[in-house]
């Protein structure tokens, strides 16, 4: 069970150096930017891929517990969670949960926003 932890960490490694990546390449082409390219980016990537990794690896014949690990919970999860996010409303919509799905949407997004003002706010 110890090598779900280095799988899950080692994706999550390569994940949040290329969300870096993103942000350093950004700034270089937008100096002074006011836009959050490189956090739009790495959350529509991170969403892309999701979308492919959950499609494709069941699929394989090959398919293991340790590449979701790996490629789903680890580098997606590094690169960006908003993609666990788009994932888990894509489930619920497609249970046509459409109520429950509005509900975690406005809840994560106004709450998601409140809270990081709140923390911000505690720290003034």
């Amino acid at each position: 069970m110890f090598h779900w932890f280095v799988l899950v960490a080692t994706g999550g490694a390569v994940g949040s150096i290329l969300r870096y990546t993103l942000s350093l390449v950004s700034l270089k082409i937008y100096p002074g930017q006011i836009f959050p390219w490189a956090t739009l980016l790495a959350n529509l990537i991170g969403c892309f891929l999701i979308g492919l990794l959950v499609g494709y690896l069941p699929k394989q014949i090959s398919y293991q517990h340790e590449w979701k690990l790996l490629l789903i919970t680890g580098f997606c999860g590094g690169l960006t969670t908003f993609s666990t996010f788009g994932l888990d409303g894509l489930i619920l919509l497609q249970n046509h949960r459409y109520i429950l799905w509005a509900i975690y949407f406005l809840l994560t997004n106004l709450f998601g926003t409140l809270l990081v003002a709140v923390g911000w706010w505690i720290t003034k």
